[in-house]
């Protein structure tokens, strides 16, 4: 099947078919993220499935006094390929970290927003959740005008 395929279809296939669910949760923050590690648990297999292979690395760029993490997502079958970047700014300090915990943040914030980009994850909830019900069942609240509460529907662009 992959074989069919051209290098941007089996792109369009994995953005369509990927699924990176936010299996972390932060109990101070009260809310459930995806980690680098979860795009990625979900990405391999489909990888294989439609002979792509990917890699991601890291450079450090200084602007001024701060360091930057590039991460760089490149993806081939050998003859063609893309690429998407993202970037994360080390911390000046995190309290209870040592230097090279901050920068493997910064790597992970990085990776994670490259792997986001080029392989469409967002944050718009699954159509089959309770969680996507909740979320687009719920009636709009009114919004406060001079003359009264006023009634706004809200359209989000898929």
């Amino acid at each position: 099947m992959s074989e069919e395929l051209t290098f941007q279809q089996k792109i369009i296939a994995i953005q369509s078919e990927l699924k990176a669910p936010k299996n972390q949760y932060n109990k101070f923050g009260k809310f459930h993220y995806r980690s680098c590690e979860d795009i990625l648990e979900g990405l391999k297999p489909l990888l294989k499935k439609y002979g792509l292979m990917q890699t991601i690395t890291d450079s450090i760029k200084v602007v001024g006094e701060r360091y930057y993490i590039e991460a760089d997502v490149h993806v081939t079958d050998g003859a063609n390929g893309v690429s998407v970047s993202g970037i994360a700014r080390e911390s000046l300090n995190k309290k209870g970290m040592d230097d090279s915990q901050i920068t493997g943040t910064s790597s992970s914030y990085a990776r994670k927003y490259a792997l986001n980009g080029l392989w469409l994850i967002d944050d718009t909830k699954d159509a089959d959740t309770d969680e996507h019900k909740a979320v687009t069942h719920k009636k709009p609240k009114p919004a406060l005008t001079p003359e009264g509460p006023r009634w706004e529907k809200v359209v989000h662009a898929v």
